[in-house]
């Protein structure tokens, strides 16, 4: 253990006490530093970034759980990463309870309107889709938030504090001001002309008419007005109350600038939609890898059926005794075949029957894994499988069509744990980097376009076609791993159905290429998802790409170099050591880089 220690922290401040409240944050002239990797005891948070990791910390040390952490967080989150998550989104939220051993789920998903018809992405002189640039800023995109009743769902449950308490530290932190880092920068400028024909968002985010500059404080009273509301009143407030009109009434109305080009369709949200939203409980997905219990998030969520299929997978594929090569063709090969089957077979159960229980089973993952060329990557797309109970030694697939992937690459993901060994894995996210870029007037927080996950064409063989009161299908993948019960690894990311291949790269990682977890987040990534080229950042293609190549793999670029979407992902992750220790991790690079922070230092 000590030789890990050293390894993890050599050339690494880690972080051992952050005391910094939102009002010091006020009086800083410069972003807080950000530590990638932190090991100690009492309790641990790691997020993207590191006001909310300080928030998260301090709520620990004041003798919260890891519920009210993640709550504290998550909400700070909506201050620093606006345009990634908020008031205005949802998620999922996975939750290991130390009292009675269990892992427990909420499924926050935003859900589609009531009066919304299933050809509401069609255009009727064309009977084609509406391009995507007009569908994502517009009404039509907003499902109803499920953000804050996912807070309040987990804090009534297994949280400490009330949700007044556990918000307060995010409204101070709105209230006087945040430093702006470049990717906060980066993330408006590449948002400017959309941002501009929205009068509330131009006024939030474009003050003076451009993108606030790195180094500047940035406030946000409005945010902080509402979180003290909501605070006061309950999420009632918001569901029910005065801001459910509110955001009804932008979504109906988007309030555009007079030089709009944007058509900025009329959404179908209403009050009603808000006041019957409800955050459910759900049972989580569970698979067996070489001894470790992994759990993720089951549907309306994609993320842990098809990590936990794709490492069904990969199991008998034995990861480990394999050259890197081979085990990258091996990891590539094993995510389509799972992509295949998610398309094929994934939706909201409340509208889909979704074989889930054959989907994670060992014998539905054998039967896909011998499929596998241990020397030439097969064509793609691959057909889907048949999860019906009846599994040969290699299955043949069935055809499916294979439909354009709309999920936003931004998102945030935290994960935090406690000193009585509760952990919280939490993804959560308002969709596309900004949203549908309206934002509610006075209220200082953007609306998701969540609704452009779903697939814009009703074709009722597609179990993700557009339905009243349905949840759009999600990427989201927070997991956690247990190793004889007990708390082993937490771990997510953001990146649309990116996510899916980062988690399950990062596992891979850690598990099977023997990489400690700061190396396996710090990896290059590439994500195949059953296209015909791999999406994979520049830095793998350089290093592995041509080693692939004589596989039949090829590769595309994740994005142009300098912007967000040149990245893949941004995890953040805990490990429990030997003794008692917890390692909090994060991104070294990506994203500007992520803070990682413990209750004490070792």
């Amino acid at each position: 253990m000590k030789k890990l220690i050293a390894s993890l922290s050599a050339g690494t401040l880690v972080l051992t006490a952050f005391t910094a409240t939102a009002t010091a944050t006020a009086k800083q002239t410069q972003a807080p530093t950000r530590q990638p990797t932190a090991i100690g005891y009492g309790g641990a948070v790691s997020s993207v970034d590191p006001d909310a990791t300080n928030i998260g910390l301090d709520v620990l040390r004041r003798g919260g759980n890891a519920v009210d952490a993640a709550v504290a967080t998550a909400a700070a989150l909506g201050v620093t990463e606006p345009y990634s998550a908020g008031l205005g989104g949802g998620g999922y939220f996975v939750y290991y309870n130390a009292k009675h051993h269990k892992v427990l789920t909420i499924d926050g998903r935003e859900t589609a309107p009531a009066t919304m018809p299933s050809d509401a992405f069609m255009d009727p002189a064309t009977n084609q889709p509406y391009p995507f640039a007009q569908l994502v800023t517009s009404g039509v995109s907003i499902g109803v938030p499920g953000t804050l009743a996912t807070w309040d769902s987990a804090l009534k449950q297994w949280g400490s504090l009330s949700l007044g308490k556990a918000l307060k530290p995010a409204a101070d932190l709105a209230e006087h001001g945040f430093v702006v880092d470049p990717t906060f920068h980066l993330q408006t400028l590449e948002n400017k002309d959309r941002f501009s024909q929205v009068v509330p968002t131009a006024k939030l985010f474009l003050p003076n008419g451009d993108a606030p500059q790195v180094g500047a404080l940035f406030k946000n009273p409005e945010l902080a007005a509402t979180y003290k509301l909501i605070g006061k009143q309950g999420s009632s407030v918001f569901y029910r109350g005065l801001l459910a009109g509110e955001m009804a009434a932008v979504a109906k109305n988007p309030p555009k600038t007079p030089g709009a080009t944007l058509p900025f369709f009329p959404g179908y949200l209403r009050t009603g939609d808000l006041a019957s939203y409800k955050a459910i409980d759900r049972t989580p997905t569970k698979v067996r890898y070489d001894g470790l219990d992994v759990y993720g998030m089951p549907p309306s969520s994609s993320g842990g059926s098809t990590v936990g299929e794709a490492l069904n997978i990969v199991q008998p594929q034995h990861l480990r005794q394999q050259s890197t090569t081979q085990a990258l063709h091996t990891y590539l090969e094993a995510s389509a075949l799972a992509f295949a089957d998610r398309g094929a077979y994934v939706g909201d159960t409340a509208y889909v029957d979704v074989p889930l229980k054959e989907l994670l089973s060992r014998g539905f993952g054998a039967e896909r894994s011998c499929l596998i060329d241990p020397q030439h990557a097969a064509t793609k797309p691959v057909p889907a499988g048949s999860p019906d109970g009846r599994y040969s030694r290699c299955g043949k697939g069935s055809a499916v069509e294979q439909r354009p992937d709309t999920e936003g690459l931004s998102t945030t993901h935290l994960v935090a744990a406690d000193k009585w060994g509760n952990v919280v894995s939490y993804t959560l996210t308002i969709e596309q980097t900004g949203g549908s870029g309206i934002t509610v007037p006075g209220r200082g927080f953007l609306l998701n376009n969540e609704l452009t996950d779903f697939s814009a064409v009703p074709d009722p063989k597609d179990p993700n076609i557009v339905e009243a009161g349905k949840r759009p299908r999600s990427s989201m993948s927070p997991t956690i791993v247990l190793r004889g019960g007990k708390p082993y690894m937490a771990i997510g990311s953001p990146g649309g159905s990116t996510i899916i291949t980062t988690v399950l790269q990062t596992l891979t990682n850690r598990l099977d290429r023997r990489m400690t977890l700061p190396q396996a987040i710090a990896a290059p990534r590439a994500s195949q998802r059953n296209t015909a080229s791999v999406t994979a950042e520049q830095s793998f293609i350089d290093r592995y790409g041509a080693a692939l190549a004589p596989y039949g793999h090829t590769f595309t670029p994740a994005g142009a170099p300098g912007t967000s979407a040149a990245e893949i992902g941004a995890v953040a992750a805990l490990e429990f050591l030997p003794g008692g220790a917890i390692l909090a991790a994060a991104e070294p690079q990506r994203r500007g880089g992520g803070a990682a922070g413990v209750v004490r230092g070792k």
